[in-house]
């Protein structure tokens, strides 16, 4: 017996009758079906006990198990109900669910609805608990501000049927309602096979509007019980459903299973409670297996992912797609093949558990890794530049398609060939279907417009591109007709309307609508992926006149400066012929076409720099529209300062109270000076503010004249010279003034405190810090840190450090007074306070400690710093509750203690605070005492955590359960640990994915309320700020509920509106001003955070980015949550929360007047690797259902706001990359043009002066170059635009100035170069290869100096190697072009080599250079006898796996921990990628260097074959490595076992082959010079052509010839010791050494490469060491302190001074001698070059 089969499913016992046909019905029918189904069948308890007892015992026992019961279910007292806290009554905790508010039903009935339907469906005890304490709260905070009935309506419409329902659309998306019309009597399943096309009437199914009619009757004749019994149900379902919360639709379909099964008399009349936890193993835990299987295979109990890409595994999407469709429920079958369909929907929920998954499942979009995703999701981009750029450029080259014998074509040609520009758009969409067919399964219903779509476009195809054929065959007779003509112009007219067409219509709305379209068949596509929420007229209207303002300026300046100014280097260089080359293979046949290769790549140039100006023009007039938007919304410094601050106590009074419910007994003042005096006092208690400063901020009473009492208000609102109130540019400051100015716009009107709705605050975390211990402020990291945590944060506080220790001191005299032991004399107290000044405290006792370790807490990026930061809440609307009812104050009298009761009622009841800590179980000691500290502090603060119990039996899966604890919960006296309040089973392991989305995942049961705020663990939160709490929740814009029912007819029109499903805000990144690194990145997050948020906002393209925004809680949690979770795929988790919002018909809306704060990363190396994920995040977005169907669905300005706001700045990326690449190869080609060829003299006219017989008119070409740098570097300049005026219109003209000063001192432009280059390499090597993760980003300050190894190993692959090749090409063109715009080149090409040395903290410290090379020498020979962590050869090793991937036996060898998982790529993308690609460069090179060598030379001799050449300088130091390699093999073969006992032997060994490989290298450079007869140039050519040959030698062997990796290192250490037996590998010991000897071979020259390749860059870092005090500019540059302020110098003991000296004096002759020697090798040749000349017969043939 299959022991999942359900324990009440045993065949229907003999007495049942037969199922009841429903009646068709008619119109005139009015008990409808669907009141039938609704209708309220309470417990009938009549028929006979539907359920056979005779169930298998050993089933009994499998379900029976005994669940403990957990803290407070007091279900061995069955006196008290298990929810209440024992002597409480139970109606204590919802104040607005109480008895005297009319209310529908009591909480004890609510109870048993829970308890009726735990016990019918086999729910958890805990998880009923948890979730009517759910259902309570939301009860709660809904009746506090209407009727208690609306808001059970309300509710049940949110839920399940109201307008904006998932539910209810779900219902009628998969046509269910068809279903439940049609009575089972005519087999069901038959009707239910297609999507219903069009409205057909047939006698059962009505149209879709009277349907909606119909279930609109319904919903409002239920009975309020019902109404709750299926909010209850629904919630039940979802609070167990783990990871099938991912999946609303399939939540959806189970839900309806249980609703109808629950009507049914079948349940009504069972008796028994059925066993705890069946719906958990029965319905949920076959689906969360399917969903675990996909992903990961279980070997010896460890999760083992498996070596699938997106492609192949069945997503989280993919499953709850199935149940869109009805031919997807139809698909569901049982294990004895029936159709879930054909079984009555009644006995449905019962079969659920014998469903076979497996069977059901599978792809409904593939997301395979290609390029072609950008082809297909943003086709409109594609054409409308493209498209654009060829109507331009086929305008302005006229002379490309003249006849042979004209100088200019014929009019019909002239339109025809102007035309081809829609054939062109055409082709895209061609391509872009074509790509499309591989993302979409062909034998699921959608695929089938594709084809329609294909045919017509090739009907285009012909209409655009055929009469070009015709013309092209007329044109040259002479008996011309009009008709030519005539036709050509009709093309073109056509072809325009075609671009127009395909650029603007989205590719889904073509044929078939997949938006807008009535047909039955896409209404769940239309439903789940293009509901979007509609914009008001005006932001629509603003949002296409945006686009329009960007593109006709673009056009325009395009056409001008682009296409027309193209003109004239196509007129001389078109057609061109080189006269008198040859080449010994190819004759003249390439050397004679060099002028138009150089035409086809300046071609290529300039469609680039067409994409770059787009986005140029965008980004000025999003700024534009932002700016202007912010003085619309009242944001601006402009306003006068007076202004802001006299008028800030009104504006407290009239937007931040509550006032208009309050009577009028208290005068404003009163009421204010409350809230100021508070803000002011935690400001002074975060140590911001002095004493001096806080008296001067308060309101204070004075006696009046009259001997009254009044308030004074401070003088900081009546006198303006803005006088010293608070430290000058100190966070007291920014904080006053953004709080001020922020008061300025509009803010929703506030409820007062008890009718606000509650709210909670929801942080993940994983292993972030905690709280900073002793030791981790006090002490340095190591080594290469010159400064401990406090004191680099008591430079960047001073004033706020100063603060903390008065305190102290006054603190700390207090306890000596009390002790009675102070009796110092003055002279003693300066040295007594020395400790106090150095490190916070002077005796070690803990809560003197503790305070420090706090302040130091408080400003890094720890979570007590979120935590403290977001309990501000709490302490706001306590504040708000006191000041906005004062009687609350009288009536309790002077009983402070019942009143701070009162107020933590309220608090607790309005706010919730609950951590995802998936680790706390495993926490280390450290952890345990800090998490304990937190909850000891802030009582009120909830941990959910994952609890394992191990399993019951061997093999078995752990059991895993959610738990959740607070600070009241009691502590266990066995274990120590807390007794968890709620505490419920999951069915299995919950992290399947990434670890974010799935741990907010387990702890989403335990929020409460109806908003949640998603916060990270490295954010900070601030009083004033959360004072606006009411206002933000306004934003949602559900405080005024209208009276209406949302279910009655005529109440429609207030339900209408898309809800609100995020209301983002800003954030201030409280990282900035800490060094130039800090500031950029704070810069970044602010301009995009605020500066785009902003306008994209406003006309509907902002998504959601996660932290500090506010969500719709029911709005999310029915559509899947609050991120999605697939692994690898949703990196990025939360874009796509905001994209699944956003397609489901949520608004996403952005305030301006609240902020939180946020920490960014601070290093370097940090800062890239966020953009690292960034990058590859992207690159999964790319991949994404989500990205296809905006990209396809939405109107074309909507499309434009969503490509530009997010994709498109990472294309712009890779374009800017690729821009700088283009643009280097074109210049080498015109450089060997200039080099090789005469070039004509010009007058100042520009006509070419006479008697230059054979001369090339190549002048407007060099114009051209001048043009293209200068349009390259506006692109690049303009991206700082931004940040600057965000600074000029948040702070003023001075500080905007300042600080883009302050960032071009530093260099910031080298790091934005950089940083491109790493977004765009990040993206397209995940485009290719895959291997997103998510990447931990350090959030440390960035003291420490980081080896030379080290950062060349993690950036080498990125970005030095594509630097340096550029650098060569570079210096090949400024020996055969030099203008000074090239300069600019430089620098941008260099910042790619040198900017992660530029910014490392002391990197040009002497000593600490010539440590580095040490370090660096032995990092590149390390690894050769045993295995080291860090070695050049595991860095080599981990660089190929990307292509080879690994073999996947686990032999369990220690040196495999080194490695990743890199799952091994598709061969497609290595064939592209890593063969065809090197070698088309390597062709485009090769044929530059044979132009140069197809001249004679000086002495008129022809030149021998350049291509021999070549290849013997190319190929030559492969064959001589194999050669060493070879003979080193069989000597290590033998001499090895010899050798056992000497250890070094590998490395020996390995050294000489390196040493004879370096040998082999240069030797053949100095030949191919001399080769050259000492030609710089010809040299540096012929250096670029080698290198590009040897890459695609390399990538072609590693490619082809390389088996999977192992995952250790013990093939390599065989190689070099001889050693081959004993290395546990097994049979391929035979095999390996072939492959061993490839992978040397490769090995051999990328390890010269390297080599070579480091000390360029040290040479090149050298020159700055040696300049006296560079080292401290350098810090100062850095760190943003002035040099003395600055870090000390490390303090070394003598005996480790000594020792570095001694390795300083050694390693600096060995560095001087590596130098010179290279230099040698360079210098002499040059300057000896006339006298070094001796006879070779062979050289003269090659």
């Amino acid at each position: 017996m299959d022991p999942r089969r359900n324990p009440f499913d045993n065949g229907p016992p003999p007495s049942v009758p037969p199922f009841p046909v429903p009646r068709q019905y008619d119109d005139s029918e009015i008990s409808d079906h669907y009141n039938a189904m609704n209708s309220s069948t309470t417990r009938l308890a009549t028929a006979p006990g539907y359920y056979d007892q005779s169930a298998n015992p050993s089933e009994q026992d499998l379900y029976s198990r005994h669940y403990s019961a957990s803290v407070d279910s007091h279900a061995s007292m069955p006196s008290i109900s298990p929810f209440s806290d024992a002597g409480v009554g139970s109606s204590d905790h919802y104040p607005a669910w109480s008895a005297e508010r009319q209310i529908p039903m009591s909480t004890e009935e609510i109870e048993d609805i829970f308890l009726d339907l735990t016990q019918k469906f086999g729910f958890q005890r805990d998880s009923m608990r948890n979730m009517f304490d759910f259902t309570m709260h939301l009860l709660d905070s809904r009746a506090s501000r209407m009727t208690p009935n609306q808001a059970l309506l309300t509710l049940h419409a949110d839920y399940i049927g109201g307008e904006h329902a998932n539910y209810r659309k779900w219902y009628f998306a998969a046509q269910l309602n068809l279903d439940d019309a049609v009575g089972q009597s005519q087999n069901p399943g038959l009707q239910r096979l297609k999507s219903v096309k069009g409205n057909v009437k047939t006698p059962n199914s009505k149209s879709l509007d009277s349907a909606l009619n119909r279930w609109r009757n319904a919903m409002n004749n239920m009975s309020q019980y019902d109404r709750l019994r299926q909010i209850a149900l629904y919630l039940l379902c979802w609070g167990e459903a783990g990871n099938v919360r991912f999946v609303p639709e399939c939540l959806c379909f189970i839900f309806k299973c249980a609703d109808d099964y629950y009507r049914s008399p079948e349940c009504q009349n069972r008796v028994d409670p059925v066993p705890e936890g069946l719906y958990l193993n029965t319905i949920i835990k076959p689906l969360y297996c399917f969903m675990r299987d996909q992903n990961y295979e279980v070997i010896d109990g460890k999760f083992v992912k498996k070596e699938k890409d997106h492609d192949q595994i069945i997503g989280y999407d993919d499953i709850n797609q199935l149940f869109w469709y009805p031919e997807g429920i139809a698909k569901i079958v049982m294990q004895d093949r029936i159709r879930l369909v054909d079984v009555p929907p009644a006995k449905r929920f019962m079969k659920l558990s014998q469903i076979d998954w497996n069977r059901v499942f599978f792809k409904t979009y593939f997301e395979k890794r290609s390029t072609a995703h950008l082809l297909v999701n943003f086709n409109r981009i594609w054409i409308l530049h493209i498209s654009m750029f060829w109507y331009y450029t086929a305008f302005n080259s006229p002379k490309v398609y003249a006849p042979r014998n004209k100088a200019s074509p014929s009019a019909p040609m002239t339109w025809s060939a102007v035309a081809l520009g829609g054939a062109v758009s055409t082709l895209i969409m061609i391509s872009a279907t074509i790509a499309e067919f591989s993302y979409i399964p062909t034998t699921w219903n959608n695929a089938s417009h594709l084809t329609t779509r294909l045919i017509f476009l090739l009907v285009i195809l012909a209409l655009t591109a055929g009469p070009t054929f015709y013309i092209a065959i007329v044109d040259n007779r002479t008996d011309q007709s009009q008709i030519p003509l005539i036709i050509g112009i009709v093309q073109f007219f056509i072809s325009v309307c075609a671009t127009a067409a395909f650029g603007l219509i989205p590719s889904g709305r073509m044929f078939g609508d997949r938006v807008a379209g009535k047909s039955r068949k896409y209404m769940a596509s239309q439903t789940f992926t293009a509901s979007y929420p509609a914009l008001p007229r005006s932001a629509r209207m603003a949002s296409i006149a945006l686009w329009v303002i960007i593109f006709s300026c673009k056009f325009v300046e395009s056409y001008f400066f682009l296409a027309s100014s193209f003109s004239s280097p196509v007129a001389v260089m078109a057609r061109t012929k080189v006269q008198n080359c040859s080449d010994r293979f190819f004759g003249t046949a390439l050397c004679s076409n060099q002028v138009p290769f150089t035409l086809t790549i300046m071609y290529i140039m300039d469609v680039v720099l067409f994409f770059l100006d787009t986005y140029l023009w965008y980004i000025i007039w999003i700024v534009v529209f932002s700016i202007g938007r912010s003085f619309a919304l009242g944001l601006s410094i402009w306003t006068p300062w007076k202004d802001v601050f006299t008028r800030l106590p009104k504006r407290i009074y009239a937007k931040m109270l509550a006032t208009a419910e309050m009577e009028v007994k208290y005068k404003p003042k009163v009421l204010v000076s409350q809230i100021w005096n508070a803000v002011i006092i935690s400001m002074y208690r975060e140590h911001l503010l002095s004493i001096d400063h806080v008296q001067r901020l308060l309101y204070h009473q004075v006696d009046g004249q009259d001997g009254r009492r009044t308030l004074r208000a401070p003088p900081f609102f009546t006198n303006q010279d803005s006088g010293n109130f608070f430290p000058s540019g100190g966070e007291a400051e920014r904080r006053i003034s953004f709080f001020a100015s922020s008061l300025t716009t509009a803010l929703p009107e506030p409820l007062p405190v008890d009718a606000m709705p509650t709210f909670t605050v929801l942080v993940p975390h994983y292993s972030e810090k905690i709280l900073l211990s002793l030791r981790e402020i006090i002490r340095e990291e190591d080594q290469s840190t010159r400064v401990t945590l406090l004191e680099y944060l008591k430079q960047l506080h001073p004033v706020e450090w100063d603060n903390f220790v008065k305190d102290t001191k006054i603190l700390s005299e207090e306890a000596e007074m009390a002790d009675g032991t102070s009796t110092q004399s003055e002279k003693a107290n300066k040295s007594a306070d020395l400790p106090f000044y150095c490190i916070g405290f002077k005796n070690s006792s803990p809560e003197y400690t503790l305070r420090t370790r706090i302040w130091a807490s408080l400003r890094a990026q720890t979570l007590y710093r979120t935590v403290s930061g977001m309990m501000n809440y709490s302490k706001a609307i306590k504040l708000l509750y006191r000041v906005e009812n004062p009687d609350i104050v009288h009536n309790f009298g002077g009983n402070t203690e019942r009143l701070e009761r009162e107020l933590e009622r309220m608090a607790r009841r309005k706010f919730k605070f609950t951590i995802s800590m998936q680790r706390f179980s495993k926490f280390n000691k450290e952890e345990q005492e800090n998490a304990e500290f937190l909850l000891r502090a802030y009582p009120d603060l909830q941990i959910a955590y994952l609890d394992e119990e191990p399993p019951t039996k061997q093999g078995g899966d752990p059991v895993l359960y959610s738990a959740l604890i607070d600070g009241h919960s009691e502590i266990d006296e066995k274990t120590g640990k807390r007794k968890p309040k709620f505490r419920i089973e999951l069915p299995g392991n919950p992290i399947l994915g990434d670890g974010k989305s799935d741990n907010q995942n387990h702890a989403m049961v335990f929020y409460r309320g109806e908003y949640l705020q998603l916060i990270d663990a490295n954010q900070d939160n601030y009083l004033e700020e959360c004072l606006k709490i009411r206002s933000i929740l306004g934003e949602f814009e559900e405080y005024s509920m209208s009276s209406q029912s949302p279910y009655a007819q005529w109440g429609h029109k207030e339900f209408k509106k898309s809800p609100v499903a995020i209301v983002g805000t800003r954030e201030y990144i409280f990282s900035e001003n800490i060094g130039v690194l800090g500031d950029i990145a704070a810069g970044k997050e602010q301009t995009f955070g605020t500066l785009t948020a902003r306008a994209l906002a406003w006309i509907g393209g902002k998504l959601h980015y996660g932290h500090p925004d506010f969500l719709n809680a029911t709005f999310m949690n029915t559509r899947g949550g609050v991120s999605k979770a697939q692994k690898g795929l949703h990196l990025n988790e939360d874009i796509f929360a905001g994209m699944n919002a956003f397609g489901r018909g949520g608004r996403i809306k952005h305030s301006e007047y609240y902020q939180c704060g946020k920490g960014r990363d601070l290093g370097f190396g940090t800062i890239l690797n966020f953009q690292t994920k960034i990058g590859t995040g992207m690159g999964e977005q790319m991949l994404s259902r989500e990205y296809y169907y905006l990209g396809t669905q939405l109107p074309i300005d909507r499309f434009l706001t969503f490509y530009y706001g997010h994709p498109g700045f990472h294309v712009n990326n890779i374009l800017v990359i690729y821009s700088i690449q283009i643009f280097m190869v074109t210049l080498l080609y015109i450089g060997t043009l200039n080099k090789q060829l005469a070039i004509c003299r010009v007058d100042s006219q520009g006509n070419v002066i006479g008697g230059q017989p054979g001369c090339y008119n190549l002048i407007p070409v060099f114009d051209w170059i001048r043009r293209s740098i200068v349009s390259i570097f506006l692109v690049f300049f303009i991206a700082f635009l931004p940040l600057f005026l965000q600074e000029l219109v948040e702070r003023g003209t001075g500080k905007a100035l300042l600080r883009l000063g302050k960032h071009f001192l530093s260099l910031s432009p080298i790091f934005e170069v950089f940083s491109t280059q790493i977004y765009s390499q990040s993206i397209l090597s995940n485009l290719t290869f895959g291997g997103a993760r998510y990447i931990a980003t350090g959030r440390g300050f960035a003291t420490t100096r980081i080896s030379f190894s080290i950062l060349y190993s993690r950036f080498a692959g990125p970005s030095i190697y594509m630097g340096m090749r550029n650098l060569l090409l570079l210096l090949y063109t400024t020996m055969s072009i030099w203008i000074p715009h090239l300069i600019y080149f430089w620098l941008s090409v260099l910042s790619l080599c040198i900017a992660p040395f530029l910014f490392n903290p002391h990197q040009f410290s002497y000593a600490d250079f010539i440590i580095d090379y040490r370090e660096f020498l032995r990092w590149m020979s390390r690894g050769n006898s045993r295995t080291k962590a860090s070695s050049w050869y595991g860095y080599c090793r981990l660089s190929r796996t990307m292509i080879t991937g690994y073999k996947r036996k686990k032999l369990g060898h220690p040196s495999e921990k080194l490695s990743s998982d890199v799952p091994r790529a598709s061969w497609k993308t290595v064939i592209f990628s890593e063969i065809i690609w090197p070698i088309c460069s390597a062709t485009i090179f090769v044929v530059a260097y044979m132009f140069v060598k197809s001249f004679p030379n000086e002495l008129n001799n022809t030149n021998p074959s350049p291509l021999i050449r070549i290849a013997v300088i190319a190929i030559g130091p492969v064959v001589w490595n194999a050669a060493i390699l070879l003979s080193l093999f069989f000597i290590s073969l033998f001499l090895g076992p010899m050798m056992e006992s000497w250890i070094k032997f590998g490395s020996v060994m390995a050294s000489l082959a390196h040493i004879l490989c370096l040998i082999g290298l240069v030797a053949f450079f100095e030949f191919f010079w001399f080769l050259e007869l000492w030609d710089a140039s010809h040299a540096v050519l012929g250096i670029i052509c080698v290198i590009a040959i040897q890459r695609a030698v390399q990538k072609f062997i590693i490619a082809v010839f390389l088996t999977r990796e192992f995952r250790h290192d013990e093939t390599n250490r065989a190689w070099w010791t001889g050693k081959w037996y004993g290395r546990g590998l097994g049979n391929s010991a035979i095999s390996q050494p072939a492959r061993e000897f490839m992978v040397k071979i490769v090995e051999m020259s990328l390890w010269g490469s390297d080599f070579l390749l480091a000390h360029i860059l040290l040479i090149i870092l050298t020159p700055p060491i040696l300049i006296p005090g560079l080292s401290t500019l350098h810090s100062t540059m850095l760190f943003w302190l002035q040099p003395s302020k600055q870090i000390r110098a490390p303090l070394f003991s003598t005996k480790q001074k000594r020792q570095r000296r001694w390795i300083v004096v050694k390693y600096t002759i060995v560095y001087i001698l590596m130098v010179s020697i290279l230099a040698a090798l360079i210098i002499l040749p040059a300057i000896m070059r006339d006298r070094i000349t001796f006879e070779c017969s062979i050289c003269k043939n090659i």
